[in-house]
């Protein structure tokens, strides 16, 4: 059993020689949309989606931060961009710095919980 991304599990599908399940995100995926996803599957509550964005350091003035985050949303939806993301299973979202940092603390207290109540502690 693997939990993996579809890029990196793409040329083992594609072979034959890995049977994908389901995806673990709260939607189907359009670069896999016949996988169901895990609560589709029957698995309740089940949502894990990888992200990467773009940080910078606390003090950055605000019109740094505006115009980085116009240019990199720009650029995401370059049609270019958006046909190396989906490749991959990526999509890309582009959204504000305020909605991003209130993903990132959304994850973080999701995390959290996972961690507190698994009983994980540091090593």
């Amino acid at each position: 059993m693997l939990f993996s991304t579809l890029l990196q599990s793409h040329a083992q599908r594609a072979a034959g020689k890995l049977r994908a399940l389901a995806v673990t995100t709260a939607k189907r995926s359009p670069a896999a949309p016949e996988l169901p996803t895990m609560i589709e599957a029957g698995v309740p509550g089940f949502e894990v989606a990888g992200w990467y964005g773009v940080l910078a350091p606390a003090k950055t003035p605000q019109a740094i931060v505006a115009k980085l985050n116009t240019e990199i949303v720009r650029i995401l939806h370059t049609q270019e961009v958006q046909a190396h993301l989906a490749a991959d299973g990526s999509e890309p979202v582009g959204n504000t710095p305020q909605e991003f940092a209130s993903h990132i603390k959304s994850e973080v207290a999701k995390w959290r919980k996972v961690i507190t109540d698994a009983g994980i502690k540091p090593e």
